[in-house]
């Protein structure tokens, strides 16, 4: 689909552009630890498979996602780009986007409530073709107060475990007004991301926040999805004990074959010194755990929203409240307890700390890129359903990820590939 008429490319509202020059280098850095992407890039500004394709995205805006827009951008997209968490956006790249990159941003770190959803509607003005959401705001933005514009839109994707488990529920109700593909399924992006850079990232986050020792503390991580297993392998490594809390009995079983304790969280909020929220849900941490933690007690969301750990119920026990280190707030409970609340809830890994490793959003990035590539070839022909992220490209990102290392693997011969494809060869 190529539009009749282009939307000149939008204004922006972020800190200060003349942090541009501090926001080039450093997407120049992560640049270099994303090879994947730099390919696709490459082949993008040859073939051109976005042009005259406007795509609006609400993202964190941070160094890896200035390669991805740059990315759209030489594929011929006009882009246009909100922040997905305000305390994750850095500034300096914002301006960076927006000074030298043609990329219209609506992005400034700390905005309040109401400015970030002001900054979600200044991306739908632009009239996407194509969507890119993490955490599923700008399509339940055109889904509710926007529905006019539903007939241009193509399709979309979706980047995380929240937000696709929101689209799904969308998808169920019979709701879903348009193709998305789950970015966040990919086994690129769930083997990688979700473990390697959440559980990295994380831990990072939490030592930079409190300069805290891990090794020899009891830390609980609630929730054993792929960035849960992350959080608690990398927890483990770092010389503490994990305790693993699960309402899934299939992965609280896989974590006890993984050799982590398994507790109700009551039980782990009775014992943990750090307490990690990694489930893509709301109250993990709530109401009788509060009540049973720990004098000194760190609490910290990995998952996605701010509604994990539930802080109405930490207030009503709250007595009083200071800031005792930048995003550590420690709130003294009416017995005389002491919780520190990170980053106010909000994802500890981006607000605390840089985010996923560049190596690793690099795979996370490719299927997006090439996620809206594949929407625009085929999306005339998708159901208003949420979709994997095709075999082929999931395996095209992993063999130019193996290209990038210089792993070579081997390849099945003529006799291997017949075999497996007849059922009458036995033992």
């Amino acid at each position: 689909m190529t539009p009749a008429v282009k939307i000149l490319t939008p204004k922006y509202d972020i800190a200060d552009r003349a942090q541009a020059a501090g926001g080039v280098t450093r997407i120049d850095w992560a640049d270099n630890e994303m090879p994947v992407l730099a390919k696709i890039r490459e082949r993008f500004e040859r073939e051109r498979p976005l042009d005259g394709i406007r795509v609006g995205a609400c993202l964190h805006v941070t160094t890896e996602t200035a390669n991805l827009m740059r990315t759209l951008i030489a594929g011929g997209a006009e882009v246009a780009l909100c922040a997905s968490n305000p305390l994750s956006t850095r500034d300096d790249v914002a301006a960076a986007l927006v000074d030298r990159y043609d990329c219209g941003v609506f992005a400034i770190h700390g905005e309040d409530t109401d400015t970030y959803y002001r900054h979600i509607d200044a991306v739908c003005d632009i009239r996407p073709h194509v969507t890119m959401d993490d955490g599923a705001d700008v399509i339940s933005t055109l889904h509710s107060r926007r529905r006019e514009q539903i007939p241009e839109i193509i399709g979309g994707t979706e980047e995380t475990t929240t937000g696709v488990v929101r689209l799904k529920a969308l998808e169920r109700q019979g709701k879903l007004e348009y193709p998305i593909i789950a970015v966040n399924e990919a086994m690129t992006k769930h083997l990688f991301d979700n473990r390697y850079g959440t559980g990295q990232s994380t831990m990072d986050g939490i030592i930079r926040a409190t300069n805290i020792l891990i090794a020899g503390r009891t830390v609980a991580v609630i929730g054993y999805g792929w960035c849960g297993k992350g959080v608690a392998m990398r927890a483990s490594g770092l010389g503490a004990h994990v305790i693993v809390c699960e309402v899934n009995p299939l992965r609280a079983l896989e974590a006890v074959m993984d050799g982590f304790e398994v507790l109700t969280g009551v039980q782990a909020a009775a014992r943990a010194n750090v307490m990690i929220s990694v489930t893509g849900n709301r109250d993990a941490v709530a109401g009788e755990m509060f009540d049973v933690m720990q004098d000194g007690v760190i609490l910290c969301n990995a998952g996605h929203f701010d509604v994990e750990i539930n802080k109405d119920d930490l207030s009503a026990i709250t007595a009083e409240r200071e800031e005792v280190r930048p995003l550590v707030e420690r709130h003294r409970t009416n017995d005389g307890r002491r919780i520190h609340l990170l980053a106010d809830g909000r994802l500890v890994n981006l607000s605390a700390a840089e985010g996923h490793p560049a190596a690793v959003m690099d795979m996370s990035f490719a299927n997006q890129a090439l996620a809206a590539e594949h929407l625009v070839k085929h999306g005339a022909g998708l159901d208003n359903r949420v979709y994997v992220v095709p075999e082929e490209i999931d395996a095209q990102i992993a063999a130019l990820k193996l290209e990038s290392l210089r792993v070579n693997i081997d390849t099945l011969t003529d006799v291997q590939r017949k075999y497996l494809d007849t059922w009458e060869q036995g033992t």
